[in-house]
């Protein structure tokens, strides 16, 4: 979620080119070590070239990594809850063209308010659908593409 929320507004290429760079900065992505980041730690991660230095984007990774501890413990893992708002299943889409796939879903809308509802930052519809795609509650493969045959159960 650390890279989705950097990439609202900018590229994915920007984001995927400082990957390893967001590793670093955000301790191999361990949302118990991210939670407790002090000030100074923050201080320090927006000076680094490696991750895109907005502040607001620093800042909401350290309290979504709180945030996501919450949800760990009132769900049991992060991954009940989320799956919870696909009824556990990947929604399989049919797409021939990149034109069909669509940015955002009634499901990332519901998701979306549910995370901002309880303090998360940066995860807007569009963010959230971004972060549905990467974890496989969303197949949007083009159905000609070798993944797409792939995911299929």
């Amino acid at each position: 979620m650390i890279l989705e929320g950097a990439q609202a507004g900018l590229s994915w290429l920007t984001i995927l080119n400082k990957r390893e760079g967001y590793r670093k900065a955000f301790a191999d992505f361990d949302p118990e070590k991210v939670a407790r980041f002090t000030e100074k730690r923050i201080e320090k991660i927006l000076l680094d070239p490696g991750i895109v230095r907005n502040r607001l984007k620093v800042y909401a990774a350290v309290n979504n990594a709180k945030r996501f501890l919450e949800v760990q413990h009132e769900f049991g893992s992060f991954s009940n809850y989320i799956w919870g708002f696909v009824n556990g299943k990947p929604i399989v889409n049919k797409w021939k063209n990149p034109g069909q796939v669509p940015a955002t879903s009634k499901q990332s809308d519901a998701l979306s308010k549910d995370m901002l509802r309880r303090g998360f930052k940066f995860v807007g519809s569009t963010v959230m659908y971004a972060h549905m795609q990467a974890c496989g509650l969303v197949n949007d493969h083009l159905v000609e593409c070798f993944r797409y045959a792939q995911l299929q159960p």
